[in-house]
């Protein structure tokens, strides 16, 4: 006798299951058993295992990061010379080891969680933005009538990660129209320069844009949640110079938003 529970009965296929997500649903399950998890036991058993030299940063990771910075300066080397030779790659390598070893950059403190969804929206929109205003940009430099009125303006961001920080500030200056200017580590404040502020609703636009950046990198790199200091800073909120009350604005922002998008979809159905 079956120990399979009506066996006399055929499979029924679950609905709503196409072909092709079927497909790739079993792709990647096969991909994570297959190849994800062997090569994180194999990171693991490395990591626990090996011993690096101090010049070679004392562990796996410490090691790799040199190797990745060694690869990277080496083919900048290579790109200056315009030539792919084995003269040109072995003194990149020399170069960028001597580099490595004589000005070492000090440790970048990596806090939080990256969050692929949230990333790839602030990427689609960065995307987005820079269509835009390049579209803008043009128009000004064309249009006939008096030049556009620029402006320095102060931004206060609730960011507590300086990498964050620091990638926030490269995505307004990829933004044709806002150029970072100046930044008060300290307070968390920024200086951006504005192509066009003549009427009152570009400045109100500018900060609608500076408080989705804002909402979106902390979404997207560290919530608080998740939000673990690194050891190479001492309490958080003291040393970063955030306050509570400015990570609650953002949160408070985000429910605001949340249920704006809930009663319009109600209001569409």
């Amino acid at each position: 006798m079956s120990n399979t529970p009506f066996p006399d009965r055929p499979h029924v296929t679950p609905v709503g299951k196409k072909a092709i997500p079927a497909f790739f649903g079993g792709l990647w399950r096969l991909a994570v058993v297959w190849f994800a998890w062997p090569l994180t036991n194999l990171i693991v058993w490395l990591q626990e295992h090996l011993r690096f030299p101090k010049w070679a940063g004392g562990d796996l990771r410490e090691f790799a990061m040199r190797l990745w910075g060694v690869a990277w300066l080496a083919f900048v080397w290579v790109l200056l010379w315009g030539e792919i030779t084995w003269a040109n790659t072995v003194a990149g390598i020399v170069l960028a080891i001597i580099v490595m070893t004589v000005l070492p950059l000090p440790h970048v403190p990596v806090e939080g969680r990256v969050h692929p969804l949230a990333a790839l929206k602030l990427l689609l929109t960065l995307i987005g933005n820079f269509v835009v205003s390049s579209a803008q940009v043009a128009w000004a430099a064309i249009k006939p009538g008096p030049p556009p009125l620029g402006a320095v303006v102060r931004v206060h961001v609730a960011i507590k990660s300086d990498l964050v920080l620091t990638l926030a500030v490269d995505y307004i200056n990829l933004v044709p129209g806002t150029m970072v200017v100046e930044i008060d580590h300290l307070r968390r404040m920024l200086y951006v320069h504005i192509f066009d502020v003549s009427k009152q609703s570009q400045i109100d636009s500018f900060f609608r844009q500076m408080a989705y950046v804002e909402r979106q990198f902390i979404k997207a790199f560290e919530r608080d949640s998740e939000w673990q200091p690194s050891p190479f800073h001492g309490i958080d909120d003291d040393y970063h110079h955030v306050p509570f009350s400015d990570r609650q604005r953002v949160a408070d922002e985000e429910r605001r938003t949340s249920r704006r998008l809930l009663r319009r979809r109600k209001e569409d159905r």
